[in-house]
């Protein structure tokens, strides 16, 4: 069960937190935001990849549009924008690159989870600086001791931390011995920045080179409990209500994790998806076939086929996981009893099903098809297949959406668990 929703500011420190730097910003400007500056990073995917990370002054430049704002509640600074905005936004960074959209998406995430999970103390000093940029890891690892005073010493090394470079706080897992005793269960917790350090280790991966996706290392971090909550972020049940859903009285701050994880996934497939569509459209205007009759291959009627079904696919991939985000946003709406076990795999359903059309969209007709001069190393086919291929390596898309969360889902509308 989340922190009580009695953890009140009273025992807390005063804070001062900014207000949005732009009172009148609206999510359509936002969304509209990003779709202007995705254009200006195909051209630094290159670079993006030999950093590991994206550039400082893109980072500045999202800090200006408001990005690392919108999941932030606006009682600490944020825009509060909601999800269908973030993945919006999401969308259009990673069609651009795929790199920068993954590093934005998983480090700027969390604030929901924040807002939604944590008592109104712990919110009031993670969003104190206004923006919150925050990697997570759901894979337990390294250990937590518990101190005289009731907080936690954290020791360890956590991997792929997407979003690490620019980040504001880091939020992990670890294994814990339940007070009364018994075989370990996961701890989630949050640190903020000064008490981990970021492992130069990324860059090696097929794809998702510039995803700033390094380890984290905490050496004796003292990690009060109120940023603690028992439990791994996927199995929280929320039907009883959230913290910050009684906090700031947005019915998303009471909206399931699990399934809002998923959405991400789906999101960034289609992002990836959609940009593959556009390099292959740039093929199609300016390359001929090899065969006879020798045209453009806009003009051919295998070209024709292939982008157009590929097309459509990844349109279809791009509608279910727009209703998707519907379905979150009105199950949030009707209340927390409505955020059941089977609603949120439902999502994930849909979600595992948009991220395999995109897979077939690309790996059955725009990559095979695009010819060898296209899949060179450093061209844009070749690294949006390499991208696409590591988001279906990612155990949440290889593992959880396509196996275990259907069985789950089964098991859950026959009462199995």
């Amino acid at each position: 069960m989340p922190n009580s929703v009695v953890d009140t500011l009273a025992d807390a420190p005063e804070h001062d937190p900014p207000a949005p730097p732009e009172p009148g910003l609206t999510p359509a400007e936002v969304i509209a935001r990003a779709e202007a500056i995705a254009p200006s990073l195909v051209g630094r995917q290159a670079e993006t990849e030999r950093r590991t990370f994206y550039a400082e002054d893109t980072h500045e430049e999202f800090s200006r549009a408001g990005f690392y704002r919108i999941l932030v509640p606006r009682k600490y600074g944020g825009y509060e924008f909601g999800v269908e905005t973030f993945m919006r936004v999401v969308g259009a960074l990673t069609r651009g690159c795929p790199s920068t959209g993954w590093m934005y998406c998983l480090g700027a995430a969390h604030a929901l989870t924040v807002a939604s999970l944590f008592g109104e103390r712990a919110q009031a000093e993670l969003f104190a600086g206004g923006e919150f940029i925050c990697p997570a890891t759901v894979v337990p690892s390294g250990t937590a001791e518990r101190a005289a005073d009731g907080s936690w010493l954290i020791d360890g090394t956590w991997g792929y931390c997407s979003g690490s470079p620019y980040a504001t706080h880091f939020f992990g897992h670890t294994l814990v011995t339940p007070a009364g005793g018994g075989p370990p269960e996961p701890m989630m917790f949050i640190a903020p920045r000064a008490r981990w350090r970021r492992l130069d280790d990324w860059g090696h991966s097929l794809g998702l080179k510039g995803s700033g996706s390094h380890s984290v290392e905490i050496a004796g971090a003292r990690v009060p409990a109120h940023h603690t909550i028992p439990g791994h972020m996927s199995q929280i049940d929320v039907t009883a209500g959230t913290p910050g859903l009684a906090l700031h009285g947005n019915p998303e701050y009471g909206g399931g994790q699990l399934s809002f994880m998923v959405l991400e996934d789906a999101v960034l497939a289609v992002g990836i998806a959609k940009g593959m569509l556009d390099a292959y459209e740039v093929l199609m205007r300016t390359r001929t076939t090899a065969f006879p009759p020798i045209q453009g291959r806009a003009e051919d009627p295998d070209y024709q086929l292939w982008y157009g079904t590929a097309a459509a696919l990844i349109a279809t991939a791009e509608a279910a996981t727009s209703d998707a985000i519907r379905q979150w946003r009105e199950t949030c709406a009707r209340g927390p009893a409505a955020v059941t076990r089977e609603r949120e795999l439902t999502v994930a359903g849909i979600c595992g099903e948009a991220v395999a059309l995109c897979s077939r969209a690309v790996g059955e007709f725009l990559y095979p098809t695009a010819g060898s001069s296209a899949v060179r190393r450093g061209e844009r086919v070749e690294r949006l297949w390499r991208d696409l291929s590591m988001l279906r390596t990612h155990a949440g898309v290889s593992v959880y959406l396509s196996v275990i969360a259907k069985r789950d889902l089964a098991r859950a509308r026959f009462g199995l668990g």
